[in-house]
């Protein structure tokens, strides 16, 4: 990753707190639609860059979902109505619980591994208030995305995100393969854990959600990359979180039980 070392007009700036696969993927859209990209790695301060940086057009978060809070809590006041979110098993309870009221959000549908380029699964929609700056920067570098306009669409979103890689991840332990393979040929099974994963998401949410559009969007994406493996290093810690959020609702989602018992180790 480079920064442009001349300088940059006003609001020219983005900050990229992580510095992996998918924050180089943004850090590359937005070198190519003209700003300048500031790195916060593990080791800087990143009170330190916001002496240098102090009037960014864009902070981008884009560590992992077990460092976000530690993240937006250390967040110097004057980025924390700049924010870019990304991560997976993202809602809104994720920043309202520090404080912060609009952030700007993608939900991505593609993925950057090493030594492999961008695979686009479908459009990756993004809401708040930087939306459009996001989806013309990610368009400089061929990636589809799209801007949608009210926070209900955005949290259906996210939903129908997490309803996937859930799914996928959790149904993956039993099934491996592919997700559709899954969804084919484990089809029981994988609606069953899709319907405890929509229960855990309406407590997260704390209201009812359109089950049917959820579904629908994780169809879009499983026909979008019908070959994308199921499970990964994260399906275990993803199924641990999702029953200790049952627990707290008091859910009963027996499949997800089931699978626990069968592929976490005993508490």
């Amino acid at each position: 990753m480079s920064t442009p070392s001349h300088p940059t007009a006003p609001g020219r700036d983005v900050v990229l707190i992580g510095a992996g696969e998918m924050g180089g993927v943004f850090a590359r859209a937005f070198l190519r639609s003209g700003y300048a990209v500031h790195p916060v790695l593990r080791t800087t301060d990143p009170a330190t860059v916001a002496e240098r940086v102090r009037d960014p057009a864009i902070v981008l978060v884009t560590v992992g979902e077990a460092d976000l809070d530690a993240t937006l809590a250390s967040l110097p006041p004057q980025w924390r109505d700049r924010l870019l979110l990304l991560q997976n098993e993202l809602l809104p309870r994720s920043w309202k619980a520090h404080g912060i009221e609009d952030p700007t959000v993608a939900v991505v549908w593609f993925e950057k591994k090493p030594g492999q380029d961008v695979k686009v699964i479908i459009s990756s929609p993004v809401g708040g208030p930087r939306a459009g700056m996001v989806v013309d920067a990610l368009a400089s570098i061929g990636i589809a995305a799209h801007v949608t306009t009210t926070d209900e669409d955005l949290e259906a979103e996210l939903v129908a995100k997490n309803l996937y890689i859930l799914t996928a991840n959790i149904a993956g332990l039993e099934t491996g393969g592919t997700v559709l393979e899954m969804w084919q040929g484990s089809n029981g099974l994988a609606n069953a854990v899709a319907s405890d994963v929509l229960a855990i998401q309406e407590y997260l949410v704390g209201h009812v959600v359109d089950r049917d559009a959820a579904i629908d969007g994780m169809l879009a994406a499983i026909g979008g990359d019908p070959d994308h493996g199921t499970t990964g290093r994260s399906a275990p810690a993803r199924l641990a979180r999702a029953i200790r959020h049952a627990d707290d609702a008091g859910l009963e989602v027996a499949t997800l039980r089931d699978l626990a018992a069968r592929y976490l180790p005993p508490s």
